[in-house]
């Protein structure tokens, strides 16, 4: 089983669509968890999950740790707020602490797949993509795959994004009385690299476990 993790607080948006585009590029058992909606807690060092790994913080997280232990691999899905994962995603990762006790390290070889959506194109300097790969490497995982999806700028659904010089709508298009549809960021389906990137991340990930 391939499980894919979006961590958007927004559900059925493009981290969602992009997770499941991988998803279904794989030919077996997937399962996908959108982390909106959900409550899982920061670590806070209890120190509660080393005799057995299982974290005792009683939220949404252990649902989620088991289904992650099951699957032979994983799709992260983490949106880049400040350069820096989101808050749901750092969260679910530092909860993850509890997977490496007494060298068990329950995620120990699993693949990974990680994409992070934002506003960058810059996937070499990815500072999102850094800390994922980071920790899934304190994990013992392996990355098989990493990349960046274009995210949807909230700008252009604010409605005071007109007048703002902060914003992307008067950095993108200077000053306008309006916000026409040639002007919206696109969604995740009118973005062919970003699509055809998510669909060989299923692809590397079906020949990945294949062979083992």
């Amino acid at each position: 089983m391939i499980l894919g993790i979006s961590g958007s607080p927004r559900p059925n948006r493009i981290t969602d669509h992009a997770v499941k585009k991988v998803l279904s590029n794989y030919e077996g058992e997937t399962k996908f968890i959108s982390l909106a909606g959900k409550h899982i807690a920061g670590c806070i060092a209890c120190l509660g999950c080393t005799k057995d790994n299982g974290c005792v913080i009683k939220d949404d997280f252990p649902e989620i740790a088991e289904a992650m232990v099951r699957a032979d691999g994983i799709v992260l899905g983490v949106p880049n707020y400040y350069d820096m994962p989101n808050a749901l995603s750092h969260s679910l990762l530092e909860r993850c602490f509890c997977f490496r006790h007494q060298s068990v390290f329950q995620l120990k070889d699993k693949p990974v797949v990680i994409i992070s959506t934002g506003y960058s194109k810059d996937e070499e300097n990815s500072q999102v993509l850094k800390i994922v790969e980071y920790f899934t490497k304190s994990n013992k995982m392996n990355v098989v795959s990493k990349f960046l999806v274009g995210a949807y700028s909230q700008c252009y659904t604010c409605k005071y994004s007109l007048p703002c010089v902060d914003g992307n709508v008067v950095k993108n298009n200077g000053f306008v009385d309006e916000i026409t549809p040639e002007m919206l960021p696109p969604e995740f389906d009118k973005q062919p690299a970003s699509v055809a990137k998510c669909e060989n991340a299923g692809r590397i990930l079906q020949e990945y476990l294949s062979k083992k």
